[in-house]
C-alpha cells in the first residue's frame, strides 16, 4: 500500500496528515475551517485517495497559516507515499465543470515543483474563507508534493464554484496520474530513468 503520515508542528499550527493513494476516497478532515474542510473532502472523494487531516491552528489570527500548512503536509504525504514513482501514469489533464464554471487542471508528477495558477475570484471571501487562500493552498501542495501543476479557470462568476472546480479538477487529475499503469508497472516513467531532477 502506498501510504504516508506526516506530522508538522510550528508555533502557528499542529497538523497530522495521513494519505493512502490506493484508497477509496474516504476522508476524515477537521481543520476548524468549514469551507476548507469541504474542499478537502471533495479532494479525497474524487481522487479516490483516502485523506485524514487533523489541524489545530491560530484561527484567531486568520485562516492563512492553517490552510498553507495543511497544503505543505498533504503535499509531503503524497510525495512520500509515491515512493520511487515506479509505474505511475505521471501525467493527467482534466476539464472540470461546476455549473457555469469550467476549470482546466493539468499535472505532471515530475519531481520538479511548479505552479501556474490562473483563476480569479469575483469575491474576496467564501463565507469566512479568504479566496486568495485557494492559490496559497495549491502552491503549498505543489511545492511539497514535487509536482508540476497548471490550474486555469476558463470562465465562471461564482467564487464557490470556481474553487470547487479547481479542487475537483486536481482530484481527478491526481486520480489518473498516481495510478499504476499495468503496462509499465516496474518502470520509472521518464527517459532519464529517474524523476525529480
Amino acid at each position: 500500500m502506498r501510504t504516508a503520515t506526516i506530522k508538522r508542528k510550528t508555533k502557528e499550527t499542529d497538523i497530522a496528515v495521513t494519505v493512502n493513494l490506493d484508497g477509496t476516497g474516504v476522508s476524515k478532515v477537521a481543520t476548524g475551517i468549514g469551507f476548507f474542510d469541504h474542499m478537502l473532502d471533495l479532494l479525497a472523494r474524487h481522487s479516490r485517495i483516502d485523506i485524514e487531516v487533523k489541524a489545530d491552528g491560530d484561527l484567531h489570527v486568520d485562516h492563512h497559516h492553517t490552510t498553507e500548512d495543511v497544503g505543505i503536509a498533504l503535499g509531503q504525504a503524497v510525495k512520500q507515499a509515491l515512493g520511487d514513482m515506479k509505474g505511475i501514469t505521471r501525467y493527467a489533464s482534466i476539464h472540470m465543470p461546476m455549473d457555469g464554471t469550467l476549470s482546466r487542471v493539468v499535472i505532471d508528477i515530475s519531481g520538479r515543483p511548479v505552479l501556474v495558477f490562473k483563476s480569479e475570484f469575483p469575491r474576496d471571501k467564501i463565507g469566512a474563507f479568504d479566496t486568495e487562500l485557494v492559490r496559497e493552498w495549491f502552491n503549498a501542495f505543489a511545492m511539497n508534493a514535487g509536482i508540476t501543476l497548471h490550474v486555469e479557470t476558463l470562465y465562471g462568476d461564482n467564487s464557490h464554484h470556481i474553487s470547487e472546480s479547481c479542487f475537483k479538477g486536481l482530484a481527478r487529475a491526481l486520480r489518473i496520474a498516481v495510478a499504476i499503469d499495468p503496462k509499465a508497472a516496474n518502470e520509472i516513467p521518464s527517459t532519464k530513468g529517474t524523476l525529480g531532477g
